[in-house]
């Protein structure tokens, strides 16, 4: 008996708001997501084109390479400036990653009946991604000093 209330209260919850479900409605529930897949896109977009210019020098740079100490030259650059763009990617997309997560939890703190009440909650998830965020950063930044060390060995 408690199931069949329970679904007669679910329907009628539905067909009461009924007239919430227009298309407008629609468009700006989702146009948050679409911003955030929009943003994921150029991002790809610009890291694509930067790797693909990166490779291009280093074809062009080797082609006119005449002995095996400029090839290497050449090779030695391609090598840090490879490890150069992936840091600077992974700090990109972690930075894209926190701003996203942020403000989903800003839009859900804001549409929740009683925002006040997950505020501290809110926050404390904000900080941890900025904290997340300021992790990966540092560690990037250590594995390049790493790199170098190495290099320079």
């Amino acid at each position: 008996m408690t199931v069949h209330t329970s679904i007669q209260s679910a329907q009628k919850n539905l067909q009461s708001s009924t007239e919430k479900f227009t298309p407008e409605a629609l468009q700006e529930a989702f146009q948050p997501i679409m911003g955030n897949v929009k943003a994921w896109g150029e991002l790809m977009q610009q890291q694509a084109q930067v790797s693909q210019s990166l490779v291009t020098q280093t074809f062009e740079a080797f082609r006119n390479a005449k002995e095996p100490q400029a090839a290497f030259e050449v090779m030695s650059t391609f090598v840090q400036n490879l490890v150069a763009l992936n840091s600077k990617n992974i700090k990109d997309t972690v930075a894209l990653s926190v701003a996203q997560f942020k403000g989903n939890v800003d839009s859900l703190e804001k549409n929740l009946p009683a925002s006040e009440a997950v505020a501290s909650l809110a926050n404390l998830m904000k900080d941890s991604a900025s904290k997340i965020e300021s992790t990966v950063e540092s560690s990037v930044d250590e594995g390049d000093v790493v790199i170098k060390k190495a290099r320079a060995a």
